[in-house]
């Protein structure tokens, strides 16, 4: 058999999930949250993300949440290292680990952590407009 059994471009129906009430609401939050639009976030997410994973983010945000994501580390909490690099894996684990270096470096250096925070998640939105 040489015809596909189903479509190459998934782009439409991966924009119908994020747009399901509980995805948007999430989206909504997590966009608010980075200081990004929705629509940038939905993109992203659509250019980055396998449908199953997509289909599957408002439980594993909930699950994430519920086992006490960074509970130990106040820091990598305010950041949302745990929800956006394994609970929905917008950045990589690496890559956010270098980030919260970073952001512990400023802190070690007088840095409130406040807005030493704000600066981790402006790394984490440069990430996904890029």
């Amino acid at each position: 058999m040489t015809e596909w059994l189903y479509e190459q471009d998934l782009v439409s129906q991966k924009y119908r999930i994020l747009i399901a009430h509980e995805h948007d609401q999430l989206i909504r939050a997590l966009a608010s949250d980075l200081g990004v639009s929705v629509q940038e976030l939905r993109r992203y997410m659509i250019e980055h993300i396998d449908m199953i994973l997509l289909e599957n983010i408002p439980a594993r945000y909930k699950a994430a949440v519920a086992a006490g994501a960074d509970a130990d580390d106040p820091v990598a909490r305010e950041l949302g290292r745990d929800i956006f690099s394994r609970g929905i894996p917008l950045i990589p684990n690496q890559q956010m680990e270098e980030i919260l270096k970073k952001i512990k470096e400023r802190i070690e250096a007088g840095s409130p952590v406040p807005e030493a925070v704000a600066a981790g998640k402006a790394m984490v939105r440069e990430v996904i407009l890029r």
